[in-house]
């Protein structure tokens, strides 16, 4: 299992919809080793702490197995640039992984990074600036359906991380996966 983007991003208002929203989901990625605290990363933003951020949803991860789908369905939605790839923080995470996939993932868990331990809190539950940020109305939806929502982390071990560095996932409790509370809600 490895990191194979880190990214961040400042809150800017972006227009959605004809209004002016605040929002960091635009990630992009960074170079070399960034610190993480116990609010997450170095240099990035969460626009809305009432649903990001915070002690519990102080990093979040997504897998790049998924980007693949993401491409494809912005090029059938005709979504402004589906030419190019998809880069990746497009979906708003701090870190793109290879390696694991949310069904593979439960709350509880821990990923070991050599310099720095982050304990897997709960899913993300996408928003409308997914729709904005994906360039097409129905990403929220597909994210919904599919269930390939990504996960928020708490930092346990503040230190540092970097693209390109391997990580160990160490069971937690086992007692709730990430897919199942993600579901739960949805159907709610």
């Amino acid at each position: 299992m490895q990191v194979l983007s880190l990214n961040t991003a400042t809150a800017r208002t972006l227009d959605i919809d004809g209004r002016g929203v605040l929002s960091a989901i635009h990630k992009r990625s960074r170079e070399g080793a960034v610190a993480l605290r116990p609010l997450g990363l170095e240099g990035d933003e969460q626009a809305d702490l009432s649903v990001h951020g915070g002690l519990s949803k102080a990093v979040y991860a997504y897998p790049s197995e998924h980007y693949a789908f993401w491409q494809t369905v912005r090029g059938q939605a005709r979504a402004s640039g589906h030419e190019a790839p998809l880069p990746f923080g497009a979906l708003g995470e701090n870190l793109t992984l290879a390696g694991l996939l949310e069904q593979e993932v439960w709350i509880g868990d821990v990923l070991k990074f050599p310099d720095a331990e982050l304990v897997v809190s709960e899913p993300r539950f996408p928003c409308f600036k997914l729709n904005a940020a994906l360039g097409f109305k129905h990403a929220v939806k597909m994210m919904v359906q599919s269930a390939w929502c990504g996960f928020y982390l708490a930092v346990r071990t503040p230190g540092s991380l970097a693209a390109g560095q391997r990580f160990e996932l160490q069971p937690g409790p086992r007692e709730v996966g990430v897919q199942e509370i993600f579901r739960a809600k949805a159907r709610a």
